[in-house]
Protein backbone atom coordinates (compact mmCIF):
# COMPACT_ATOMS: atom_id res chain seq x y z
CA UNK A 1 0.00 0.00 0.00
CA UNK A 2 2.86 2.37 0.83
CA UNK A 3 4.12 2.34 -2.74
CA UNK A 4 0.90 4.05 -3.85
CA UNK A 5 1.39 6.98 -1.44
CA UNK A 6 3.88 9.33 -3.14
CA UNK A 7 4.95 11.33 -0.07
CA UNK A 8 6.05 8.25 1.90
CA UNK A 9 9.71 7.54 1.32
CA UNK A 10 10.38 3.93 0.38
CA UNK A 11 13.02 2.19 2.54
CA UNK A 12 16.30 1.22 0.86
CA UNK A 13 15.92 -2.02 -1.10
CA UNK A 14 18.68 -4.63 -1.12
CA UNK A 15 18.13 -7.78 -3.20
CA UNK A 16 19.82 -10.82 -1.63
CA UNK A 17 21.07 -13.32 -4.22
CA UNK A 18 21.56 -16.78 -2.69
CA UNK A 19 24.55 -18.65 -4.15
CA UNK A 20 24.18 -22.03 -2.46
CA UNK A 21 25.81 -25.30 -3.57
CA UNK A 22 28.28 -26.58 -6.12
CA UNK A 23 29.08 -24.64 -9.27
CA UNK A 24 28.71 -26.34 -12.64
CA UNK A 25 26.40 -27.14 -15.52
CA UNK A 26 24.16 -29.67 -13.78
CA UNK A 27 20.47 -28.87 -13.51
CA UNK A 28 20.67 -28.12 -9.77
CA UNK A 29 24.17 -26.59 -9.78
CA UNK A 30 24.96 -22.88 -9.76
CA UNK A 31 25.51 -21.83 -13.36
CA UNK A 32 25.60 -18.59 -15.30
CA UNK A 33 22.60 -19.64 -17.40
CA UNK A 34 20.56 -20.55 -14.33
CA UNK A 35 21.50 -17.44 -12.36
CA UNK A 36 21.34 -14.89 -15.19
CA UNK A 37 17.62 -14.09 -14.70
CA UNK A 38 18.12 -13.77 -10.94
CA UNK A 39 21.14 -11.48 -11.22
CA UNK A 40 19.55 -9.36 -13.94
CA UNK A 41 16.39 -8.98 -11.85
CA UNK A 42 18.36 -7.89 -8.79
CA UNK A 43 20.05 -5.03 -10.65
CA UNK A 44 16.80 -3.95 -12.34
CA UNK A 45 15.18 -3.29 -8.95
CA UNK A 46 16.96 0.08 -8.53
CA UNK A 47 18.62 -1.28 -5.40
CA UNK A 48 20.56 0.61 -2.78
CA UNK A 49 23.01 -2.29 -3.00
CA UNK A 50 23.06 -5.99 -3.88
CA UNK A 51 23.99 -8.66 -1.31
CA UNK A 52 25.35 -12.11 -2.11
CA UNK A 53 24.66 -14.90 0.41
CA UNK A 54 27.39 -17.41 -0.44
CA UNK A 55 27.68 -21.01 0.69
CA UNK A 56 29.63 -22.90 -1.94
CA UNK A 57 32.55 -25.37 -1.94
CA UNK A 58 33.33 -24.52 -5.57
CA UNK A 59 33.16 -26.40 -8.84
CA UNK A 60 33.53 -25.26 -12.44
CA UNK A 61 36.06 -22.42 -12.90
CA UNK A 62 34.35 -21.34 -16.12
CA UNK A 63 30.90 -21.02 -14.53
CA UNK A 64 32.46 -19.26 -11.52
CA UNK A 65 34.10 -16.76 -13.86
CA UNK A 66 30.95 -16.19 -15.91
CA UNK A 67 28.74 -15.64 -12.85
CA UNK A 68 31.21 -13.27 -11.19
CA UNK A 69 31.75 -11.37 -14.44
CA UNK A 70 27.99 -10.88 -14.89
CA UNK A 71 27.68 -9.49 -11.35
CA UNK A 72 30.60 -7.11 -11.84
CA UNK A 73 29.39 -5.96 -15.26
CA UNK A 74 25.94 -5.07 -13.98
CA UNK A 75 27.34 -3.48 -10.82
CA UNK A 76 29.49 -1.19 -12.98
CA UNK A 77 26.63 -0.39 -15.38
CA UNK A 78 24.19 0.46 -12.58
CA UNK A 79 26.68 2.02 -10.19
CA UNK A 80 25.61 -0.39 -7.41
CA UNK A 81 27.80 -1.66 -4.60
CA UNK A 82 27.89 -5.42 -3.97
CA UNK A 83 28.32 -6.97 -0.52
CA UNK A 84 29.27 -10.66 -0.22
CA UNK A 85 28.39 -12.61 2.94
CA UNK A 86 30.01 -16.02 3.44
CA UNK A 87 28.14 -18.66 5.43
CA UNK A 88 29.83 -22.08 5.92
CA UNK A 89 32.15 -22.04 2.93
CA UNK A 90 33.41 -19.87 0.08
CA UNK A 91 36.17 -22.08 -1.24
CA UNK A 92 37.68 -22.46 -4.70
CA UNK A 93 34.93 -21.32 -7.11
CA UNK A 94 32.90 -20.21 -4.09
CA UNK A 95 35.65 -17.72 -3.21
CA UNK A 96 35.78 -16.66 -6.86
CA UNK A 97 32.11 -15.68 -6.46
CA UNK A 98 32.79 -13.93 -3.15
CA UNK A 99 35.35 -11.73 -4.89
CA UNK A 100 32.53 -10.37 -7.05
CA UNK A 101 31.61 -8.40 -3.93
CA UNK A 102 33.13 -5.01 -3.20
CA UNK A 103 33.26 -6.13 0.43
CA UNK A 104 33.40 -9.68 1.83
CA UNK A 105 31.94 -10.38 5.27
CA UNK A 106 32.29 -13.70 7.07
CA UNK A 107 31.41 -15.62 10.19
CA UNK A 108 34.22 -16.50 12.62
CA UNK A 109 33.83 -20.14 11.59
CA UNK A 110 33.44 -19.64 7.84
CA UNK A 111 35.99 -21.39 5.60
CA UNK A 112 37.55 -19.35 2.79
CA UNK A 113 40.23 -19.78 0.18
CA UNK A 114 41.32 -22.86 -1.76
CA UNK A 115 42.65 -20.63 -4.52
CA UNK A 116 43.80 -23.49 -6.70
CA UNK A 117 42.72 -25.97 -9.35
CA UNK A 118 42.11 -29.70 -8.96
CA UNK A 119 41.61 -32.61 -11.31
CA UNK A 120 40.38 -35.78 -9.57
CA UNK A 121 39.40 -39.18 -10.91
CA UNK A 122 39.75 -42.90 -10.14
CA UNK A 123 41.96 -45.64 -11.58
CA UNK A 124 40.87 -49.24 -12.13
CA UNK A 125 43.61 -51.00 -14.17
CA UNK A 126 44.63 -53.46 -11.40
CA UNK A 127 41.03 -54.34 -10.58
CA UNK A 128 40.40 -55.03 -14.27
CA UNK A 129 43.51 -57.20 -14.52
CA UNK A 130 42.42 -59.26 -11.51
CA UNK A 131 39.13 -59.99 -13.23
CA UNK A 132 40.70 -60.76 -16.59
CA UNK A 133 39.25 -57.67 -18.27
CA UNK A 134 41.26 -56.18 -21.11
CA UNK A 135 40.88 -52.51 -22.06
CA UNK A 136 41.08 -51.94 -25.84
CA UNK A 137 41.48 -48.36 -27.02
CA UNK A 138 42.02 -47.03 -30.53
CA UNK A 139 42.45 -43.26 -30.94
CA UNK A 140 43.22 -40.77 -33.67
CA UNK A 141 45.29 -38.23 -31.78
CA UNK A 142 47.64 -39.22 -28.97
CA UNK A 143 45.79 -37.25 -26.29
CA UNK A 144 42.32 -38.75 -26.84
CA UNK A 145 42.86 -41.24 -24.01
CA UNK A 146 44.13 -38.59 -21.58
CA UNK A 147 43.65 -39.72 -17.95
CA UNK A 148 41.66 -42.81 -18.96
CA UNK A 149 40.67 -44.37 -15.58
CA UNK A 150 40.92 -47.87 -17.05
CA UNK A 151 44.55 -47.45 -18.14
CA UNK A 152 47.65 -47.05 -15.92
CA UNK A 153 48.48 -43.43 -15.14
CA UNK A 154 51.18 -42.08 -17.43
CA UNK A 155 53.73 -39.34 -16.61
CA UNK A 156 52.87 -37.53 -19.83
CA UNK A 157 49.20 -37.42 -18.78
CA UNK A 158 50.13 -35.82 -15.46
CA UNK A 159 52.31 -33.28 -17.26
CA UNK A 160 49.52 -32.45 -19.69
CA UNK A 161 46.93 -32.02 -16.92
CA UNK A 162 49.24 -29.71 -15.00
CA UNK A 163 49.78 -27.71 -18.17
CA UNK A 164 45.99 -27.32 -18.41
CA UNK A 165 45.66 -26.36 -14.75
CA UNK A 166 48.33 -23.66 -14.81
CA UNK A 167 46.47 -21.04 -16.92
CA UNK A 168 43.24 -21.72 -15.01
CA UNK A 169 45.05 -21.16 -11.71
CA UNK A 170 46.64 -18.01 -13.11
CA UNK A 171 43.20 -16.68 -14.11
CA UNK A 172 41.92 -17.34 -10.58
CA UNK A 173 44.89 -15.54 -9.03
CA UNK A 174 44.45 -12.62 -11.44
CA UNK A 175 40.77 -12.32 -10.46
CA UNK A 176 41.60 -12.25 -6.74
CA UNK A 177 44.41 -9.75 -7.28
CA UNK A 178 42.20 -7.50 -9.39
CA UNK A 179 39.43 -7.48 -6.79
CA UNK A 180 41.45 -7.49 -3.56
CA UNK A 181 45.09 -6.86 -4.45
CA UNK A 182 45.60 -3.77 -2.27
CA UNK A 183 43.90 -5.46 0.71
CA UNK A 184 45.88 -8.72 0.71
CA UNK A 185 48.52 -9.23 3.39
CA UNK A 186 52.01 -8.60 2.01
CA UNK A 187 54.27 -11.63 1.83
CA UNK A 188 51.52 -14.17 2.60
CA UNK A 189 51.35 -17.29 0.44
CA UNK A 190 47.66 -17.11 -0.45
CA UNK A 191 47.54 -18.94 -3.77
CA UNK A 192 48.60 -22.48 -2.85
CA UNK A 193 45.01 -23.74 -2.32
CA UNK A 194 45.11 -23.44 1.50
CA UNK A 195 41.90 -22.59 3.36
CA UNK A 196 41.42 -20.36 6.40
CA UNK A 197 38.77 -19.74 9.05
CA UNK A 198 36.89 -16.42 9.01
CA UNK A 199 39.09 -14.41 11.35
CA UNK A 200 42.27 -15.68 9.68
CA UNK A 201 40.85 -14.74 6.27
CA UNK A 202 40.20 -11.20 7.55
CA UNK A 203 43.77 -10.90 8.86
CA UNK A 204 45.10 -12.03 5.47
CA UNK A 205 42.91 -9.58 3.56
CA UNK A 206 40.82 -12.27 1.90
CA UNK A 207 37.77 -10.80 3.68
CA UNK A 208 36.92 -7.42 5.15
CA UNK A 209 35.46 -8.31 8.51
CA UNK A 210 33.26 -10.46 10.71
CA UNK A 211 29.61 -9.72 10.07
CA UNK A 212 26.27 -11.33 9.20
CA UNK A 213 23.99 -10.25 6.39
CA UNK A 214 20.90 -8.89 8.17
CA UNK A 215 22.59 -6.90 10.96
CA UNK A 216 25.26 -5.57 8.61
CA UNK A 217 22.70 -4.37 6.06
CA UNK A 218 20.68 -2.75 8.84
CA UNK A 219 23.83 -1.08 10.14
CA UNK A 220 24.60 0.37 6.71
CA UNK A 221 21.10 1.13 5.35
CA UNK A 222 19.02 1.48 8.49
CA UNK A 223 16.61 -0.73 10.41
CA UNK A 224 13.91 -0.39 7.74
CA UNK A 225 16.06 -1.79 4.92
CA UNK A 226 14.00 -3.97 2.56
CA UNK A 227 15.89 -7.25 2.04
CA UNK A 228 14.48 -9.11 -0.99
CA UNK A 229 15.55 -12.79 -1.23
CA UNK A 230 16.30 -14.07 -4.74
CA UNK A 231 17.57 -17.44 -5.90
CA UNK A 232 17.53 -20.04 -8.64
CA UNK A 233 14.18 -21.74 -9.14
CA UNK A 234 13.95 -25.48 -9.59
CA UNK A 235 12.38 -26.64 -12.83
CA UNK A 236 9.01 -28.39 -13.03
CA UNK A 237 10.58 -31.84 -13.42
CA UNK A 238 12.79 -31.30 -10.37
CA UNK A 239 9.86 -30.18 -8.22
CA UNK A 240 8.00 -33.39 -9.03
CA UNK A 241 11.07 -35.60 -8.61
CA UNK A 242 11.08 -36.79 -12.22
CA UNK A 243 14.84 -36.60 -12.70
CA UNK A 244 15.90 -38.94 -9.94
CA UNK A 245 19.00 -40.37 -11.64
CA UNK A 246 20.44 -36.97 -12.50
CA UNK A 247 19.62 -35.62 -9.04
CA UNK A 248 21.37 -38.60 -7.45
CA UNK A 249 24.55 -38.07 -9.47
CA UNK A 250 24.50 -34.35 -8.70
CA UNK A 251 24.02 -35.14 -5.01
CA UNK A 252 27.03 -37.48 -4.99
CA UNK A 253 29.20 -34.82 -6.66
CA UNK A 254 27.99 -32.16 -4.23
CA UNK A 255 28.64 -34.36 -1.20
CA UNK A 256 32.21 -34.95 -2.40
CA UNK A 257 32.77 -31.18 -2.69
CA UNK A 258 31.27 -30.40 0.74
CA UNK A 259 33.10 -33.31 2.41
CA UNK A 260 36.46 -31.68 1.65
CA UNK A 261 35.54 -29.04 4.25
CA UNK A 262 34.06 -31.37 6.84
CA UNK A 263 30.46 -30.49 5.95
Amino acid sequence: MKRFIPFLKRPPRVPVIRLQGGIGTGRTALSDAGLAPVIEKAFRMKPAAVALAINSPGGSPVQSSLIAARIRRLAAEKGVKVYAFVEDVAASGGYWLACAGDEIWVDDSSILGSIGVIFASFGFPEAMARHGIERRVVTAGKSKSLADPFLPQKPEDIERLRALQTPIHQAFVAHVMARRGNRLAEGADLFNADVWAGGQAVDLGLADGIGHLVPKMKEIFGARVDLVPLGMKRGLLARFGLSIAEDLMQSVEDRALWARYGL
